[in-house]
């Protein structure tokens, strides 16, 4: 009995050891990305079962995001110092209403918010197009998913805030959206306006989210990966937690959602709305997941916009 109890701990031990060793690795590759032209690990919904174990046993595989095109009116290349270097494109508009400072999603870099940003030209407003660090032609390879990333949302605002602009929108996706939450949280910056698509609830429901696009159960795995995440980069992530950072937000507000989300639930969007202290607005995009509205949504997106930047300004 006592030899059977003996083993039956020490497999339990390896076990733990094993699960803490293989969160460590999918942690660190979650939040570092390659410097290598490797080939990006596809969404889970387009993976095969085998591809969907190996990924869960080994990590995802994530090239540093590169920017693969440029802005066609002329643009101006700014380097920020903030926690990092950070690379900024400001697009001057010739006859400015204010400036609105966009920042990416998880992933992603400063070329994928082009065409958003075009959309702000068109309503007279010059942009701001931001690499967060660990992207484009940012320093290093490092993403906390919007936690430190927070710092240099704060470092924009302050940049184009000592040109004189005071008229100052800021639009994220996904976590650009909560690195903007959290800014506003711990900096207490106060723009004129938010547009923010898409942001977790919390760090952790995000992490659980990934799992269960895998099939994968999400205890006690997501809990371990996160935790480690937060040991490799610094920061205690399960506080990281938009829902609650939106309860600081007095600025007026523009949710953006995709019904068939699947990396965010309707419950956290839902949340992080009533939470919101101030005018608000929530708009739902049926038939779109967590992916770029203007694909399925454009002719909508750019009235939604159009509109919450009027009223705004009115208030």
């Amino acid at each position: 009995m006592k030899l059977q109890k003996n083993r039956f701990l020490k497999t339990l031990l390896f076990l733990f050891i094993l699960i803490n060793v293989i969160a460590f690795f999918h942690a660190y590759k979650f939040t570092h990305f390659k410097e290598n032209k490797s080939e990006k690990t596809q969404s889970p919904e387009k993976l095969s079962s085998w591809q969907k174990a190996k990924t869960l046993l080994l990590g995802v595989n994530n090239p540093k995001p590169k920017n693969s095109k440029f802005p066609s009116q002329k643009y101006k290349t700014l380097k920020l110092k903030s926690n990092k270097e950070i690379e900024c494109w400001f697009v001057q508009n010739p006859n400015p209403k204010g400036t609105v400072i966009l920042f990416h999603g998880y992933g992603s870099e400063k070329s994928s918010l082009i065409e958003r940003s075009n959309i702000f030209q068109n309503l007279g407003y010059s942009t701001m197009l931001v690499d967060f660090m660990g992207s484009g032609n940012s320093e290093g390879n490092q993403t906390t998913i919007g936690f430190k990333e927070a710092e240099e949302v704060k470092t924009c605002f302050d940049y184009i805030n000592s040109t004189g602009e005071k008229n100052i929108f800021l639009f994220g996706s996904s976590m650009g959206a909560a690195a903007i939450m959290k800014c506003i949280n711990d900096s207490k910056i106060n723009p004129k306006g938010i547009i923010i698509e898409c942001p977790f609830g919390s760090m952790y429901q995000t992490v659980c989210a990934r799992f269960k696009k895998m099939n994968a159960p999400t205890f006690p795995m997501a809990g371990i990966l996160l935790f480690w995440g937060g040991i490799q980069n610094g920061f205690w992530g399960f506080n990281h937690t938009p829902s609650d950072y939106a309860k600081s937000i007095k600025c007026p507000t523009l949710l953006l959602y995709g019904e068939k989300d699947k990396s965010v639930s309707k419950q956290e969007t839902d949340k992080i709305y009533h939470n919101l202290n101030s005018f608000k607005k929530l708009v739902i995009y049926k038939e779109t997941g967590h992916e770029n509205y203007l694909i399925k949504n454009k002719s909508q997106w750019v009235s939604d916009v159009t509109d919450f930047i009027a009223k705004t300004e009115k208030l």
